[in-house]
């Protein structure tokens, strides 16, 4: 008892030993979640590098059937999330995670095989269904190990991984194209060979070195694992941290959950035209192919320095909706220069703009639904239902630039998604500061105090108790 109270008091007094023992989490996870992010984002959007690299001419993709074979990854990529979560949550990270990635893995290596379109389309169906978990798992994972007030800098780290593997994708398959005949494969299924084969090779270290929870971590020492322990029992105002079937409703009738898919699928349709296009919108502006694969790597440059900011200082000022706001206006100029701009530069500059501004916004508002999520299981369906519907825009990415060489359909719909994304970003700025002003006042009015806390613990971010993060 005298250790846990001398546990709280060093949460409150001792910054620095706080900021000591973060950091030694942060070497012991964020390696290990940003290599299986880059790896999953590398293998779901290298289809994008694989037809301009001459997968459209050799599998006949005449008319919709590339943006058919793009769009079919995510629908059982979104509706397996949520079970993938609750899974999560009662196994082990440390089993699940690295499954996931040995399935996905065996998928994409074997993708090398495709031979006609309807294999394509197949291949891409189940690579959507094995990758499903890992998104959603990490951001719960995080959840699990950091206060809301330290997750949306690790949720950028990790994410940002997306980005760089949108500039390594373009590396790679610009190195990788050369291997054409090699074993008489073509250039771009060599690409899908050896990126399937660097998942597996990742996912089998990972099932020995991948750590569960604060509790059974083997690095922390003991006064360490009890500091962790009891700051997020504190930051989770005591909230219950159990298996319940309430709690999953408790998220699927929340209102706010719904607000924050609007919000990530407003976010999301940019990201993944970007992934899936950038190198058809730079070769469209005169580039040859294999030039088109090196310019869209500095997009993707800017995206990732710009996610790795925004996420430091959001859980500076631990602010979520401000950043989002701000993101998603440069990302529109981005694309209004895209849209009204008829010569090749600022065409290019607007690509990177567009790829600056909201790649930072998709990890705030990540750490955001998770944030303002009370208690462990609300949390993790939530986040999984925030993912898996909010992907559901990967669909209407797939089959809006269907306009070449300007692409005015593709970026006028962009526009009009990150427009709704800053709409709802305000409103729900709007409304969460309006129900912690109730909760204030009921605070008060009632004489509730963080000592009654194990009342409310079954209540999740309804307990008057809890705070929501603007």
């Amino acid at each position: 008892m005298a250790a846990s109270l001398n546990a709280e008091k060093q949460i409150i007094f001792n910054p620095r030993e706080r900021a000591r023992i973060l950091r030694k989490i942060d070497w012991y996870l964020l390696p290990f979640v940003t290599v299986f992010y880059l790896l999953s984002f590398l293998d779901r959007a290298n289809v994008g590098n694989a037809k301009v690299a001459g997968m459209s001419t050799d599998l006949n993709l005449t008319g919709f059937r590339y943006n058919i074979a793009a769009a079919v990854f995510f629908i059982p990529y979104s509706f397996a999330e949520v079970p993938s979560n609750i899974a999560l949550k009662l196994f082990r990270p440390s089993r699940w995670i690295p499954s996931i990635m040995v399935a996905w893995g065996l998928v994409m290596t074997l993708m090398c095989l495709v031979n006609s379109y309807q294999s394509l389309v197949i291949a891409r169906a189940f690579l959507g269904l094995t990758e499903a978990g890992l998104f959603p798992g990490i951001n719960y994972y995080i959840c699990l190990w950091y206060p809301r007030s330290e997750r949306s800098k690790r949720i950028a780290i990790f994410f940002s991984a997306a980005s760089v593997s949108g500039a390594f994708g373009g590396l790679l398959a610009y190195g990788i194209e050369r291997m054409e005949g090699v074993g008489g494969l073509h250039g771009w299924q060599w690409i899908f060979c050896l990126e399937g084969i660097a998942t597996l090779l990742v996912a089998f270290f990972s099932f020995f070195y991948m750590h569960d929870y604060p509790e059974t971590a083997k690095f922390l020492t003991e006064s360490e694992r009890l500091y962790i322990i009891n700051m997020l029992k504190q930051d989770a105002n005591n909230l219950s941290s159990r298996f319940d079937t309430q709690f999953v409703w408790q998220a699927i009738k929340d209102y706010k959950t719904y607000v924050q898919i609007l919000i990530y699928m407003g976010l999301l349709v940019p990201g993944y035209a970007i992934a899936l296009f950038s190198p058809t919108i730079i070769s469209e502006l005169g580039y040859s192919a294999a030039n088109a694969q090196l310019l869209s790597v500095p997009p993707f440059v800017a995206g990732c320095i710009g996610t790795i900011i925004v996420g430091i200082y959001s859980d500076k000022h631990n602010l979520r909706g401000p950043y989002i706001v701000g993101g998603a206006l440069v990302s529109l100029v981005g694309y209004i220069l895209l849209y009204c701009s008829v010569q090749a530069g600022p065409s290019y500059v607007g690509a990177c703009l567009a790829a600056a501004g909201n790649y930072p916004t998709v990890a705030v508002v990540l750490a955001w639904a998770g944030s303002n999520a009370g208690g462990d299981l609300k949390r993790g369906v939530v986040l999984a239902m925030v993912i898996g519907l909010g992907n559901l825009g990967g669909v209407c990415s797939s089959f809006i630039y269907i306009d070449p060489p300007r692409f005015h359909i593709g970026h006028g719909t962009i526009m009009g998604f990150l427009s709704l994304a800053i709409v709802m970003s305000l409103f729900a700025m709007w409304d969460y500061n309006r129900l912690n002003k109730q909760k204030e006042a009921q605070c008060l009015a009632e004489n509730i105090t963080d000592d009654s806390g194990h009342e409310f613990e079954n209540m999740g971010d309804a307990s008057p108790l809890f705070r929501y993060t603007i």
